[in-house]
């Protein structure tokens, strides 16, 4: 009975490993034959794709691996450092980053999945020599220390505060139905809570975001 279980096990995992390497040489654009006959399947390099990204009003033509995620695009292939990898797992949001106006942790996603579309990062919110109103806040008000995640959080401030001017809630929303949600502290610290500031700076950046706004603190 051990080995018929042992068996099966293996079995499994055969038709998995099996699966995967079958989308790589897909995705790859090689020929199983080719593939079995150049090199195991789990060799063969992935073909570079052309990716055009509209980063803050600028498009970026770029050749990337299909694997490059949007953080890397923008880091590595544009020179757009603003962007942070903090935990390269989507759990900080050190490298939110806004997509079509909505905020998104660009370490989650491929480049390639946003092919055409608009890209906003931290470079792309001041006016020239004006600053956005949320980096002024945040400059006033100390919200940050080492600053690390501080790009994240203000691309983050400003999606957030798009969706509750829209009026969608959050799960800090007491009235479903109001036709404006009130920005309040809880209501702040809810929908900014996918962004970690571990210097612990959160007094000041709720009281930023709160002056951006048009609360008064």
């Amino acid at each position: 009975m051990e080995d018929e279980e042992k068996a099966s096990r293996i079995t499994r995992r055969a038709v998995l490993e099996g699966g995967t390497a079958a989308a790589a040489i897909l995705a790859a654009g090689v020929s199983p034959e080719a593939a079995l006959a150049d090199q195991p399947a789990e060799n063969v390099p992935l073909q570079a794709v052309p990716v055009e990204l509209h980063v803050n009003g600028v498009v970026h033509q770029l050749v990337l691996d299909p694997r490059t995620s949007l953080l890397d695009a923008l880091r590595e292939h544009i020179g757009l450092t603003g962007s942070k990898k903090g935990c390269d797992h989507g759990q900080c949001g050190a490298c939110t980053v806004l997509l079509d106006g909505r905020r998104i942790n660009s370490c989650l996603t491929l480049a390639v999945m946003h092919d055409g579309q608009s890209v906003g990062t931290i470079e792309g919110l001041a006016n020239g020599d004006s600053l956005h109103p949320l980096q002024a806040a945040f400059i006033e008000h100390d919200g940050f220390q080492c600053g690390y995640c501080t790009s994240g959080q203000i691309c983050s401030a400003a999606g957030m505060l798009e969706e509750s001017r829209a009026g969608m809630p959050s799960f800090a929303t007491a009235d479903l139905t109001a036709a404006e949600i009130p920005l309040t502290d809880d209501e702040i610290r809810e929908r900014m809570s996918g962004n970690i500031c571990r210097c612990a700076a959160y007094p000041n950046i709720v009281a930023a975001i709160k002056q951006a706004a048009g609360v008064r603190a």
